[in-house]
């Protein structure tokens, strides 16, 4: 069978790393070809929404998958058996010298599981990340992938030493940075460009931006509401943007909160965003409340004060080096921590080693150095 490297995803934040190792790859080869093999797009379908993927890969230049596994949603363990049975049923009938799996989603644990199974060696980009906190799907993802890798390429320091302390072997770590981060560098002047908040009526600087989808917020109507009517308190002193996931719409509709939102002028509430357009919003924004991962570390880059509303979280530099503060889903301890940043009272936030666009030239390097 023909040698060739599975790069697969299967989320958006999938997508946004895959991006600028298409990218980086593409620089050093016009014809497809990594140590001896080829390379192709595996796409597994987790995210099935147009506006969650599809314009993604047009608007980051990213080619066509070569291979679509359509698994679409269900309940974890329903998305994770689909993927593995459809992935797995992909390499026996094509083959594959090797399977590069990003971030920490369903697709990136089903994906590396299957390949290591058939025998096939596996790179985890953005591994080592650990929350501690194994009521977090992600978290159990995490550590299952990292098991199984042969290779593993990691974003920061504290993901060396939670590999170290889990027994993996230095020869299998690399640290590369934070190949998010590429594409943030890359694609910041093309979004600062659209001008988003001057067409949402907003001055740069003058208002939030919020978004949230994991479970422990929007899963308890008792949580989800309170967090709802502070930010109708926090719209009357700022302007806050708030772009909604759908797994969020859901909730929100389904416990009757719609009507609370749509009569507050200080809130805007709008569709999910393209990639550009939210980060046009977060570059330009006071303040960035999130329970996004990426999110944490996009902030910390463009050096914007973030509030994430979580217990814990897996990139402990953000809250270092970055600008992210740990608030969890306490109306008084959120509406404390943006009193300070409207006060002016936040860390700054410092440059973070690796996060310096470079991330995916590293990787590329670390490929082009193994033996297929």
């Amino acid at each position: 069978m023909e040698k060739v490297i599975d790069l697969v995803a299967g989320a958006r934040p999938n997508f946004m790393k895959l991006a600028a190792v298409i990218w980086a790859l593409q620089a050093i080869s016009t014809e497809r070809e990594i140590s001896g093999c080829s390379w192709r797009i595996v796409h597994t379908g987790q995210h099935y929404d147009p506006g969650m993927n599809e314009v993604f890969f047009e608007q980051l230049g990213i080619p066509q998958p070569d291979v679509h596994l359509e698994v679409g949603s269900g309940t974890h363990g329903v998305q994770t058996a689909r993927i593995l049975e459809r992935y797995e049923a992909h390499l026996l009938e094509r083959g594959a010298a090797a399977t590069v799996v990003f971030g920490d989603v369903n697709s990136t644990a089903a994906c590396a599981l299957a390949a290591v199974k058939l025998g096939l060696p596996v790179v985890h980009v953005e591994a080592g990340l650990r929350s501690f906190d194994r009521s977090m799907p992600e978290e159990i993802n995490r550590v299952v992938t990292d098991t199984l890798s042969e290779m593993l390429l990691v974003s920061e320091p504290s993901g060396i030493e939670n590999l170290k302390r889990e027994g993996i072997a230095n020869g299998k770590v690399h640290y590369v940075g934070n190949v998010m981060i590429d594409t943030l560098v890359r694609e910041l002047p093309q979004a600062l460009g659209l001008g988003l908040p001057r067409e949402l009526g907003l001055k740069n600087g003058e208002y939030g931006l919020v978004t949230m989808h994991r479970p422990s917020n929007v899963d308890d109507p008792r949580i989800l509401k309170g967090i709802l009517e502070l930010m109708l308190q926090m719209s009357e002193k700022i302007p806050l943007v708030f772009p909604v996931h759908p797994r969020t719409r859901k909730a929100i509709d389904t416990n009757g909160f719609t009507g609370m939102l749509s009569g507050a002028p200080g809130l805007k509430y709008i569709d999910p965003l393209p990639y550009h357009h939210n980060l046009c919003l977060m570059a330009r924004a006071k303040v960035v409340l999130t329970d996004s991962g990426g999110m944490q570390e996009e902030t910390s880059y463009l050096k914007v004060p973030c509030l994430t509303l979580r217990e814990n979280t897996e990139r402990p530099i953000t809250l270092t080096l970055g600008t992210s503060r740990l608030v969890g889903n306490d109306p008084a301890w959120i509406g404390a921590a943006f009193n300070e940043v409207l006060a002016g009272n936040w860390h700054k936030g410092e440059d973070i080693p690796l996060w310096d666009g470079k991330a995916a030239e590293r990787i590329v390097q670390v490929l082009l150095n193994y033996d297929f």
